[in-house]
């Protein structure tokens, strides 16, 4: 089969096109024919050196795909024949991928194949880090920075289905009436204005429930400040670095809660309870055709340095996605 890694050659930091045998199913796994995969921000950052895949993982990359099982492990038989979408450890930018069943979800009518492709990570990450660590609920007002993103775009439509008022920022004025257009109650230009005080005014200065935060660095104590009491702080990435200067009494003061995760390091076990979870509340919603990805671009495997370079130029508004054709 034809798959894509990172170059092995030293300090070149681009995509190349190998040729690798198909994996075999072990036991309660799907060998899937791809029909698309996702491209995410840890895809750029594993390209770079800047993060291994973790043991266990194929050096292939990619974490979420869509295709049909065309054969399985021990204790996966029932699900032969399936289109599915699934999320993976690596792996993804390939014609063919292994998926533990229990992240594998039933691809519905309303979804096409490259849709499908662009759901699991960031559905996956925005239903653990904005509900379930972040405990978001009915009537919450939730500040979600990289607005137009992948989990920016999943944000937004999660939130509005569960009946949150989303605030986002964006890099651009255009981004903002896009996010303003997805359904996010309010969009706030980074760049031109202050977001704390923003968030400020449009929630009567009492703030919001839940930060979902993929920037890090100066922005944590700038993001307490957006917190209402009891609020709660998600971190998800540390773009603008890992490190940051708090004012510890002010947590205590307001009783904020600081947490965070990753998603690809963790079990399988964890990931297929949180598949359990999204199939019985939010797939209805994916079956019903109320619940899509955005999506940005489609390119072919052949052009994944080009799916890269458009992630990396932050021009994107939602998912991108690669496609295998035949």
């Amino acid at each position: 089969m034809k798959a894509v890694i990172a170059s092995p050659t030293e300090g070149d930091d681009r995509l190349v096109m190998v040729e690798r045998p198909l994996p075999e199913p072990g036991p309660g796994e799907a060998l899937i024919k791809v029909a698309a995969a996702g491209v995410n921000r840890p895809d750029i950052l594993q390209r770079r050196g800047m993060y291994p895949p973790p043991p266990g993982a194929p050096d292939v990359l990619g974490l979420e795909i869509a295709g049909e099982i065309v054969a399985t492990g021990e204790g996966a038989e029932e699900v032969l024949g399936q289109r599915v979408c699934a999320l993976v450890a690596g792996g993804g930018y390939a014609e063919y991928c292994l998926a533990p069943i229990g992240t594998c979800l039933a691809v519905p009518d309303a979804l096409s194949m490259v849709e499908a492709a662009a759901m699991p990570e960031t559905l996956f990450t925005v239903w653990v880090n904005l509900f379930e660590r972040g405990f978001a609920a009915d009537g919450d007002w939730v500040l979600i920075h990289g607005g137009t993103s992948g989990i920016g775009t999943m944000g937004i439509a999660l939130g509005t289905l569960f009946g949150l008022h989303v605030i986002v920022t964006c890099g651009t004025d255009l981004k903002c009436r896009r996010a303003l257009d997805l359904g996010a109650e309010a969009a706030i230009n980074y760049r031109s204005q202050d977001f704390v005080e923003e968030v400020h005014r449009l929630t009567d200065r009492k703030g919001v429930s839940v930060v979902v935060d993929m920037v890090g660095g100066d922005y944590l104590p700038r993001n307490l400040s957006c917190l209402a009491e009891e609020g709660r702080h998600v971190s998800i990435a540390v773009q603008r670095g890992p490190s940051a200067e708090i004012h510890i009494v002010d947590i205590m003061r307001r009783r904020l809660t600081l947490t965070g995760s990753t998603l690809r390091p963790r079990s399988v076990e964890f990931k297929t309870m949180v598949a359990d979870e999204i199939a019985k509340t939010v797939w209805p919603y994916v079956e019903g055709g109320r619940l899509k990805p955005v999506i940005d671009r489609v390119y072919p495997l052949a052009d994944a340095n080009e799916a890269h370079a458009r992630m990396e130029s932050g021009e994107h508004v939602g998912k991108i996605v690669l496609e295998m054709g035949e």
